[in-house]
């Protein structure tokens, strides 16, 4: 539109507030972007109530507390609800100038997501098309929401989609097939491993060396081939070199390879002394593997977060034991062996040794292998149980809250992903 004057001013109940055509053009709600584009007032009063063609004013009879959050959005890039207005009335101005649910901040979000539910509603059920007055408008939205996936080259759309399958197992059905695979190779592997470790294991192995060789060959390649892969569609491979699931990757794969390169050159990697332990070391780091299936569980993925957020109270915790530990152990060392009573309990010699006595019993797990017999000692470890059943109990309430927080949060972002996957399949 040719605009009359330099300074554009958007009155929005009331409030006026006075931007540049430059401002106007890349402005980052599209309701006003789209002012710009406009090439009659027909045009202009189908995105706004009202034009003063003298004062360059457009007028949106909204309204104005929320349209002020959505300003400090706009500067800041924080967008919370507005004290004493209702979550549905804020999102629904949120659409009316072109923002989504996942533009708010987290704890709003979770906020208009139990409102929602309680009236039997979804985010999905409201959108920006409400308020559209014309298909044009809704044709060139369409355009402009088509984001960059639609200018990538061939190259740029395989490696996004390999990407998506790999990373995400809900994003396709070849994702979840791809997913399904990787999780069965993990089981077999594990299944191999556990029974490796069985006394008549050697003499199975030695009638059926092919068929063992066989099922571990297939094993490695599988995750080699998937590690690789993973790296090669990665968008950032130095950060991909960094994450601990990937490392576990490559030092649980290298000793098959290591072995088998040792193997040929003549040198078994039994006989290597420290080197052979170090090889048998790492494979056992096979066992991590599992927690590649955190990319496919949900529990797991709590469990990852919960002790991500909660590294406080677990330090807390530790240093609790910790200094329960050192009380008690020199004091049971003391009364079970130092004193000289006439009865000197052997378990007890040392504080170090009474530390293993100390903790089973702060656990309440009480093996049994050691235990007091003189009546102070006794007497020390009723109240080394309680104390500690009484210590672990308090920072436990904060991982618990913390474990839930998670675990909601998780979900939502999963039900949130699905339905952002779902329309973009209904788009295509």
């Amino acid at each position: 539109m040719k605009f009359g004057h330099s300074i554009c001013v958007l009155n929005v109940g009331g409030t006026r507030y006075a931007f540049t055509r430059e401002v106007i053009k890349d402005f980052p709600l599209r309701r006003v972007s789209r002012l710009h584009a406009c090439a009659t007032e027909k045009e202009v009063l189908e995105l706004c109530d009202d034009y003063d063609q003298d004062r360059n004013e457009f007028f949106f009879d909204r309204h104005a507390q929320a349209f002020l959050f959505i300003m400090l959005y706009v500067r800041s890039g924080k967008l919370r609800f507005v004290p004493g207005i209702c979550e549905l009335s804020f999102y629904t101005e949120m659409l009316y100038w072109g923002l989504e649910s996942a533009h708010l901040d987290f704890c709003c979000q979770k906020r208009l997501d139990d409102r929602m539910s309680e009236i039997g509603l979804d985010t999905d059920c409201l959108s920006e098309s409400d308020f559209r007055l014309s298909s044009g408008e809704d044709s060139q939205t369409g355009d402009e929401t088509a984001e960059p996936k639609t200018v990538l080259s061939g190259r740029a759309k395989w490696l996004e989609r390999m990407r998506q399958a790999i990373e995400d197992p809900n994003s396709s059905l070849p994702a979840q097939i791809l997913a399904t695979v990787s999780v069965i190779f993990v089981i077999t592997s594990m299944v191999m491993l556990c029974l490796s470790t069985l006394p008549d294991w050697d003499t199975a192995k030695r009638n059926t060396v092919e068929e063992h060789r066989v099922v571990e060959t297939v094993c490695i390649s599988w995750f080699t081939a998937e590690c690789l892969l993973r790296f090669l569609v990665a968008r950032n491979k130095w950060e991909f070199l960094r994450r601990p699931l990937n490392i576990i990757d490559v030092v649980a794969i290298s000793p098959y390879y290591i072995t088998m390169v040792l193997a040929g050159a003549g040198l078994p990697g039994g006989g290597l002394g420290v080197a052979g332990v170090a090889l048998r070391v790492l494979r056992m780091m096979r066992v991590f593997w599992l927690m590649k299936l955190a990319r496919h569980f949900l529990g797991l993925q709590t469990l990852g977060l919960t002790l991500r957020r909660c590294y406080r109270e677990m330090v807390m915790l530790l240093v609790f034991v910790a200094v329960a530990m050192a009380i008690y152990s020199a004091l049971a060392q003391l009364l079970e062996h130092g004193l000289d009573l006439g009865v000197r309990n052997p378990d007890y010699a040392s504080i170090p040794a009474a530390a293993w006595w100390v903790i089973i019993s702060m656990t309440t797990v009480g093996y049994g292998d050691v235990y007091p017999v003189t009546v102070g000692g006794r007497v020390l470890g009723g109240v080394c149980v309680v104390s500690g059943i009484v210590l672990l109990a308090l920072p436990i309430t904060f991982i618990y809250h913390s474990f839930v927080q998670c675990y909601h949060e998780l979900q939502m972002r999963s039900a949130r992903h699905a339905r952002s996957i779902s329309a973009a399949e209904l788009l295509r």
